[in-house]
């Protein structure tokens, strides 16, 4: 009888796993990380709506630009400042409109931050222009001759507190889609949802 030198199979041995292709990982990293990146930017605008007072993010329409301006003569000078910046486009549209005039935007979301200070190099503005990432309560208007406000109903009695505290008295505020309670306007541009409310410390 023959021997047979064939070796029997081990039954306590591992069978070789079919592993997940290099192109599959890739794939599942890449699709991670943008979920991850989406969350991180959609949070920054979702954040507003769990403040005590919140601040959306809402661009001023072409009218709206227009109406602002119409309240700044082009000759204006000194420092013009925008509460809410959002996108930057009221602090781009003042300095072209006004060639002496410094116009900064303060705005919480950095995304919009970001995106205004690139706007703002490709309009060829940027060397007039500033845009600050900060709490709009805690920010320092002492040196703006002027302010403008895209607010919520709800800030107006704050912000108006603000104002006169820290302004100085020769301020113009242009305030937008709702007017400051208790200070008497100047003029006013009525054009519904645009509408624009025009406020000089000076004569208040």
């Amino acid at each position: 009888m023959e021997l047979l030198n064939e070796a029997a199979p081990n039954p306590l041995a591992k069978t070789p796993k079919s592993g997940m292709s290099t192109g599959g990982k890739i794939l599942i990293a890449a699709t991670g990380g943008v979920g991850i990146g989406l969350s991180i930017v959609c949070a920054s605008f979702v954040a507003p709506a769990f403040r005590r007072i919140c601040l959306p993010y809402v661009p001023a329409t072409t009218e709206q630009i227009q109406n602002v301006l119409s309240f700044m003569p082009k000759n204006s000078a000194g420092k013009l400042l925008d509460i809410g910046s959002g996108d930057g486009r009221i602090v781009m549209a003042a300095a072209q409109h006004c060639s002496a005039l410094k116009t900064d935007g303060v705005e919480l979301n950095p995304w919009l931050v970001y995106y205004s200070r690139l706007a703002a190099l490709r309009h060829g503005v940027s060397n007039r222009t500033r845009f600050f990432r900060r709490d709009l309560w805690k920010f320092d208007i002492k040196d703006y001759n002027f302010v403008v406000i895209f607010g919520v109903e709800q800030m107006m009695q704050d912000l108006e507190h603000k104002l006169i505290a820290e302004c100085p008295h020769n301020t113009k505020i242009i305030a937008c889609r709702f007017p400051l309670p208790s200070l008497e306007h100047v003029k006013i541009i009525e054009d519904g949802v645009n509408t624009v409310w025009f406020y000089d410390l000076n004569k208040s």
